[in-house]
């Protein structure tokens, strides 16, 4: 019998720095489309409807295929998932630049494009999130998720810029660099190696019950479904807020210049936050870093009604920008360590949704705002909005079980919120992993007992006695068939 190899580091993880540099590539690409297909259309018709249209059936196409692609994230092989969309992604990328080669633009083209997009990102979210854990070990799974969102935040600010730039250039060549990001994108996926899902069978398979499973399960966590409902309800404000700020900025004479430099600072701080995350998950406890965003937002919105000036509503954004990477991590990692395997893509299309919604109605809402009650009136409305979501998760205890099952095998670590005399049990997960729950508590799904009850010192010295390869189970599978001839 050989011993088990150690996971490598993440920064040595083959196949999460496949995925990761593939998907940075592919964001780079997409945001340059996003800036420059507006540009675009205006060229060709003069229309800003037109241009608003394609822009916003991205984002209709995504919530619309949102849910079922989350079933099927669920039901198919996530790695086929991935690279089927990378790959029209790249065909429509590139029928986009034969369109502009042959200067033959057409609203209805560029339109099956954006459905195109839509309902790839809906795809290629779920499948990416869900299998995060089968790539990385739990212990790598908030850093990895941290280096995820400074993907995004980078793609975004780059991806932007310099889409901008290539159109002024020659307007076929942000189309061009999009269809190529796509196209090494499939590349990188095609050697990233990920176990296949256990296969469900035909006659379980409804996408309707399955859909609706996916949606019972996120209702039925306290925890998530708690922290669902307060970010639903903060995202919203913020948004709202965003575009009040933006607002009271040009009417207090900010050029167009410090405004984009003020949208930047918000990435920017983004940026900052997400590198700081695997840090701040350690020394923080989940619970704790989701309420000090909560009060933080709460705390600065206000200011934006005494701030003026560009560099100083720059700088307020900034700061407010540094601590949700924290949260989003430590919320994401524990939500996909408690979620079985067979609903993570669910998970992540439902929550997903939600906040999609939330993103899209608050602009709206900060215009009306914005217009109804000009100055500080519409500033102090997101605050007092922001304000009721951060009493909300402040005072529900569910939060605090946020931190479990997630439990280190070490009897003196990473056991929040555990009290010394109390009687607990062992459970087990799909993934042939243990944890320590309170007896008497229900026992969360994906979770099995294993029949050991006692102190905490007994059930923690059993679990190292059994205990004995942290790895997830299909990390150990794909490991041990790399090492077959």
């Amino acid at each position: 019998m050989t011993a088990a190899r150690p996971a490598p580091p993440l920064s040595r993880n083959r196949d999460y720095q496949l995925l990761w540099v593939g998907q940075a590539l592919s964001l780079f690409g997409f945001h340059g489309y996003a800036i420059a297909v507006p540009l675009l259309v205006l060229a060709a018709t003069g229309s800003a409807a037109a241009s608003g249209l394609v822009l916003g059936t991205i984002a209709a196409a995504q919530m619309v295929a949102g849910l079922p692609a989350g079933a099927l994230a669920d039901r198919w092989h996530r790695k086929a998932i991935m690279l089927s969309c990378e790959a029209a992604q790249a065909l429509a990328a590139a029928s986009v630049v034969a369109a502009v080669w042959f200067d033959a633009i057409h609203i209805g083209h560029l339109l099956a494009v954006a459905v195109v997009i839509g309902a790839c990102a809906a795809l290629f979210d779920p499948a990416e999130d869900a299998s995060l854990p089968t790539v990385v070990t739990e212990e790598q799974l908030p850093a990895a998720v941290s280096m995820n969102a400074v993907r995004g935040l980078l793609g975004h600010v780059a991806g932007t810029a310099v889409g901008g730039a290539l159109f002024a250039v020659g307007r076929v060549l942000p189309f061009v660099v999009d269809a190529l990001t796509h196209a090494v994108a499939f590349v990188a996926l095609s050697f990233v190696r990920l176990p296949r899902p256990a296969p469900v069978p035909r006659e379980r398979r409804h996408l309707g019950r399955e859909i609706a499973e996916g949606v019972a399960w996120v209702w039925r966590q306290p925890a998530i479904r708690v922290t669902a409902l307060c970010a639903l309800v903060l995202n919203l404000f913020f948004s709202a807020f965003y575009v009040v700020v933006l607002v009271l900025a040009r009417d207090g004479g900010v050029s167009a210049g410090g405004i984009g430099v003020m949208a930047a600072m918000l990435g920017v701080g983004g940026v900052v936050g997400a590198l700081a995350a695997p840090y701040l998950n350690r020394v923080l406890r989940p619970h704790v870093s989701v309420i000090a965003v909560f009060w933080v937002l709460t705390a600065l919105t206000p200011l934006a009604a005494v701030l003026h000036g560009g560099p100083m509503l720059g700088a307020l954004f900034f700061a407010m920008a540094l601590l949700p990477p924290t949260a989003n991590a430590a919320v994401m990692t524990r939500q996909l360590l408690l979620t079985p395997d067979r609903l993570r893509g669910r998970l992540t299309s439902v929550l997903g949704l939600a906040m999609g919604a939330s993103a899209a109605a608050g602009p709206a809402m900060g215009g009306l705002l914005a217009q109804a009650l000009p100055g500080a009136g519409a500033v102090l409305v997101c605050a007092a909005g922001m304000a009721v979501a951060t009493v909300a998760v402040t005072v529900n205890r569910a939060l605090r079980t946020i931190s479990t099952p997630v439990v280190d095998h070490n009897p003196t670590e990473g056991k929040p919120d555990m009290d010394d005399d109390a009687t607990y049990e062992v459970l087990r997960n799909d993934e042939d992993q243990y944890s320590l729950w309170p007896l008497g508590h229900e026992v969360p799904a994906g979770w099995s007992r294993v029949g050991k009850e006692g102190t905490r010192d007994e059930c923690s010295a059993y679990v190292d006695e059994v205990w004995t390869d942290m790895r997830p189970r299909s990390l150990r599978e794909r490991m041990g068939a790399d090492t077959q001839p």
